[in-house]
């Protein structure tokens, strides 16, 4: 293609108009050999049809648009890789082996979940980012999480200078209540399976007043209409006084999808008669003591317990409980963990709920007003609502702090995503969750619970 520029007249086909010079193509043949650099100096011709030049210009300009958000595209994305690379150097976890066992220091934990350095206050220990604060105790496995109240499977003690926690602690129950919009496969919530405990020829707990199979009754159905007005359907494993086995009650539970299984009683205790509060428990971990062993037994290992659902379990018995506290405000006695049949052979997420003691004179009066019980279906209620907005959006539960700030101002503020920027999950979890119990191990000694009568039975 040969050209020449001159200021002479257009010819209707091998000659464009433009505002300083003209184009002149010796070879109309070859137009389509021109290059994208001629293309760009290119004049936009006055014509009101669109020539084949202009086409040409308008398709070179289009490929350098392309080319200025693909060359952004890749600078932000090497901006994430090298955020990224900087973020795994930083939250490397520093396992410490003590006695065939992984435990981990509070300040590593504190470093990856964005806390500042503890502040130690005699045997306490605090962690506050502003969004979540925690409370270790030294030598005790009573800690606070965001106010309320856990059960810790091992002490949290000292070794070499450091305080550590243990590594089944830290993923089953610190990583689900710190970040739980990153529990693993959190389904959506359609379907709450209540379970009244007892029934029939089992009466549970006994009163001055009443039964506890019917007070777990009452409970339930005014629990059921109060799910049902936010969406949820529910199923009861037991609508009228009959004895309904353990085993069935889970065969019920699992046979629903996208559910839950919450099972209500009253507790009761035959040493300590001014005892009160609420308390809710989940399944054990696999190869840790319940709530109420001292230490870890040979059975604690080899029993098999642990289900997919267990980070589940746990934030549900938090979203609960935390409604529970705030609501009614009794005694905080704990998010606890066991092994009943009805948590050991449910699938889903399963928490058992003790609503108060039947063997306190006051409080056995509470829970035989049906008013009384009225106010804890709505707090349970609530715990399980805010549950399933967490499946449902990710939004984060409602905590202790929250419900104090909405109290005097209406509405509670919205709660932001509590993920550390420098902390990929799947580090977390990977390591968390990788680790499997050693039937050699030496049994770790723990202080005893603070006693609240026999500990429960657990067949």
């Amino acid at each position: 293609m040969s050209l020449q520029t001159k200021r002479l007249p257009l010819a209707p086909k091998d000659r464009a108009k433009t505002k300083e010079s003209a184009i002149i193509i010796k070879d109309g043949a070859n137009r389509k050999t021109h290059s994208h650099n001629y293309c760009l100096e290119m004049r936009i011709p006055w014509a009101n049809e669109p020539t084949s030049y202009q086409r040409w210009h308008l398709s070179c300009a289009v490929f350098q648009v392309m080319c200025s958000r693909l060359l952004i595209l890749c600078a932000i994305c090497a901006c994430f890789f090298a955020s990224g690379q900087i973020a795994v150097a930083r939250v490397e976890w520093q396992v410490i082996k003590i006695n065939g066992r992984d435990f981990l220091s509070v300040d590593n934990i504190a470093q990856f979940y964005g806390f500042p350095g503890p502040a130690i206050n005699g045997k306490n220990v605090e962690l506050n980012n502003g969004k979540n604060e925690m409370q270790f105790h030294i030598d005790s496995r009573e800690m606070l999480i965001n106010g309320v109240r856990n059960w810790l499977s091992f002490p949290v003690f000292v070794h070499d200078g450091k305080i550590v926690v243990s590594r089944i602690d830290l993923a089953k129950t610190l990583e689900p209540q710190l970040r739980p919009n990153m529990i693993p496969k959190l389904g959506r919530v359609q379907t709450v399976v209540l379970d009244p405990g007892h029934g029939g020829f089992d009466k549970g707990a006994i009163s001055g007043y009443g039964y506890e199979k019917d007070y777990a009754l009452d409970l339930a159905r005014q629990l059921r209409p109060l799910l049902q007005a936010k969406g949820f359907r529910v199923i009861m494993t037991r609508e009228s006084d009959v004895f309904v086995p353990l085993e069935l009650r889970a065969r019920i539970a699992n046979a629903t999808h996208d559910s839950i299984f919450v099972s209500l009683h009253f507790n009761a205790t035959d040493r300590d008669p001014i005892a009160t509060g609420f308390e809710i428990y989940s399944l054990t971990p696999r190869g840790a003591p319940s709530t109420y062993e001292d230490g870890l037994t040979l059975g604690s290992v080899n029993i098999q317990n642990g289900t997919e659902a267990d980070a589940a379990s746990v934030e549900l018995s938090s979203c609960i409980y935390h409604s529970l506290l705030d609501q009614i405000g009794e005694f905080d006695r704990g998010i606890k963990r066991a092994r009943f049949a009805v948590l050991r052979l449910t699938k889903i997420p399963a928490v058992l709920v003790e609503g108060g003691f039947l063997t306190e004179r006051g409080e056995s009066r509470l829970i035989a007003n049906p008013g009384w019980r009225k106010k804890l279906a709505d707090a349970i209620c609530t715990g399980i609502d805010n549950f399933g907005a967490l499946a449902d959006n990710k939004k984060p539960p409602l905590v202790m702090a929250d419900y104090r700030r909405q109290k005097p101002g209406g509405a509670a503020p919205e709660k932001e995503s509590v993920v550390n920027p420098v902390a990929p999950p799947t580090l977390s979890l990977d390591m968390l969750y990788s680790e499997r119990p050693s039937e050699n191990s030496n049994a770790l000694q723990t202080p005893t619970p603070s006693p609240i009568g026999t500990a429960p039975f657990e067949p």
